[in-house]
């Protein structure tokens, strides 16, 4: 044998001895001996009939935790026909990428009256889901690539911190456009600029040289259009997109993780939301004249199961559609379907559509009052008439500020079971709505939408708040706006919904509210949200865990009442 051949096998042993003690070395590192080990210790103890299956599970509980690997954004088409996005949340899972869960929210993007044409409004909703798209699949994939999705409080904060560094970057371009010099704001009030609305455009011209024929207040300024930023749709759906991720590899139903998220732990009990479901409406795109009332809302008896409650709103309709179809009564015409899944009936004063309400009750034999209750949305800012600075509360009726709170007291007073107004003024009417609270107080509720004024004081009287899960509202901006409002949440859905989400439904039962409120009894978007709702119902009580929590008597939030009115009551006394 020749020296090169003795030197090149020699090699080769020395080779095969390094790799043999490096794999020696990896093998004790990782403690692989003790774990095929304990494995096999483990497997001789139980004898299960599928051994392959028992080592499989046994190694997977030692796995590294799974981590975010990347997120796709798509577009999809929302129930409407709008443009919307879904987020898919992949993850490295035992060494391999899975597609986990995937998520979508609404939008308040463009779902107001505009004064753009169909076409530039579509469009401008175009772009907004276009650079959500982009933002999900670029920048934000790359700043989550390797977090825990297990870890939803830091999801949310990188989510967020992200949003206001878009948003500062956006102020200051629309600052340079203008010739104004940007300056920083408080996170807690930052108002974006938007595409102006018809209304927004009415707020500017009000003529100022016209004297009040009343003795009434000067009419108060109307505040800056709700902000939308173009793409802040990709924010809360990623964040809902990665709760969903992090219950599924948790092994939790995603109401349990969100009530985790919120108490530090799992209860060990849990209770439905009483659904509120809307009846009617009556507002401002109903072919009637009335357009005050833009939902009229139902509210069962507490301790009622949702499919009863499903069951009873269907009965009442029907028997309310039988009545029109029947009646010779004026003002009745077919009722056709509003966005928000309930008939729109077409009447002239508010007083016909609660009558209708109460003789199909009476005809049913549902005491009204009782029984059922009723709440009104009013969604009054829409009423307003900037030029006259009166709410249009039927075709050609104009009423003041002053002069609504009278109307309100009267309808109240007649139909005591009405408990809850929504929106029955624009937010800037603070004294009015002061004066109403003051009036119906005992008796009514007055409700007003924080979707984006979560951290401002609430005014006078206001007993409860409406919270819509939209745009950049992440899971953890719920979970903290509902601690701090404690028990006087209501989350309600937007009239565009994703028809696939379900997620809705168990957010409001893990963040533990009273009420929701889904809409009418039509369309996937809503019957999704009540189908889900029903399951956990039922998969709570099958495992013994289902509570009826105690809930005063009607009106809604009673108990908050006092508590809030001492906050606002003492911010006023600080600021005088």
């Amino acid at each position: 044998m020749s020296y090169q051949a003795v030197t090149s096998r020699v090699s080769e042993e020395e080779q095969d001895f390094y790799e043999i003690k490096n794999a020696a070395e990896f093998y004790r590192v990782n403690r692989v001996p003790e774990q095929i080990e304990g494995a096999l210790n483990e497997l001789f103890l139980h004898k299960p009939r599928d051994v392959h299956g028992y080592l499989a599970n046994y190694f997977a509980n030692l796995s590294a935790p799974p981590r975010i690997n990347r997120l796709r954004g798509k577009e999809v088409y929302d129930t409407r026909g709008q443009l919307s996005i879904e987020v898919e949340v992949f993850c490295i899972v035992s060494n391999k990428e899975k597609s986990i869960s995937s998520g979508a929210i609404s939008s308040l993007f463009g779902s107001k009256e505009s004064s753009l044409d169909w076409r530039a409004e579509s469009q401008e909703r175009a772009d907004h889901v276009m650079t959500a798209v982009q933002w999900i699949n670029e920048p934000l994939n790359n700043m989550l690539k390797g977090q825990n999705p297990c870890d939803q409080s830091e999801v949310d904060h990188a989510l967020s911190n992200f949003f206001m560094a878009r948003y500062l970057e956006e102020k200051d371009i629309r600052n340079r456009e203008e010739g104004k010099e940007s300056h920083s704001p408080n996170e807690s009030e930052a108002v974006l600029p938007s595409a102006p609305s018809a209304q927004a455009k009415d707020k500017r011209t009000v003529d100022k040289g016209k004297k009040s024929n009343t003795s009434e207040k000067p009419f108060p300024p109307a505040e800056p259009p709700e902000p939308v930023l173009p793409g802040s749709l990709a924010i809360g759906s990623v964040s809902v997109a990665v709760a969903r991720t992090g219950a599924q590899l948790q092994g939790l139903p995603l109401y349990g993780y969100i009530a985790a998220l919120k108490n530090g732990e799992t209860p060990t009990q849990f209770y439905i939301p009483v659904s509120l479901v809307t009846l009617l409406s009556c507002g401002k795109k109903s072919a009637g004249k009335l357009s005050l009332l833009e939902e009229i809302i139902l509210i069962p008896k507490a301790g009622q199961r949702v499919k009863q409650i499903i069951t009873m709103t269907l009965e009442l309709q029907k028997e309310m559609m039988r009545i029109m179809n029947t009646s010779t009564k004026a003002g009745a015409t077919q009722a056709t379907l509003h966005d928000s899944g309930a008939p729109a009936v077409s009447y002239e004063r508010p007083e016909q559509p609660l009558d209708l309400i109460a003789e199909a009750c009476i005809n049913l034999g549902l005491a009204l009052g009782t029984e059922i209750h009723l709440a009104l949305n009013c969604d009054a800012r829409e009423l307003m008439d900037f030029s006259k600075g009166k709410y249009e509360v039927s075709t050609g009726v104009l009423k003041s500020p002053d002069e609504l709170v009278d109307m309100y007291q009267t309808l109240v007073s007649k139909y005591p079971a009405v408990v809850a107004l929504i929106n029955p003024f624009r937010r800037e009417d603070i004294v009015q709505w002061e004066k109403l609270s003051n009036v119906i107080g005992d008796s009514c509720s007055l409700l007003f939408d924080v979707t984006y004024k979560a951290k401002a004081l609430p005014h006078l009287g206001v007993r409860g708040h409406i919270l819509k899960h939209t745009d950049e509202m992440t899971i953890s901006d719920l979970v903290r706006i509902t601690s701090e409002h404690q028990g006087s949440v209501l989350l309600g859905t937007t009239y565009s919904e994703p028809c696939s989400s379900d997620s809705f439904s168990d957010i409001a039962v893990g963040l533990g509210l009273d009420y929701v409120k889904l809409g009418g009894l039509s369309g996937a978007e809503r019957m999704t949200k009540y189908n889900r709702l029903i399951s956990i119902e039922e998969e709570l009580a099958q495992q013994g865990i289902l509570v009826s929590k105690e809930k005063h008597p009607p009106p809604l939030f009673t108990e908050n009442l006092q508590k809030q009115s001492a906050t606002a009551e003492r911010h006023l006394s600080d600021k005088a």
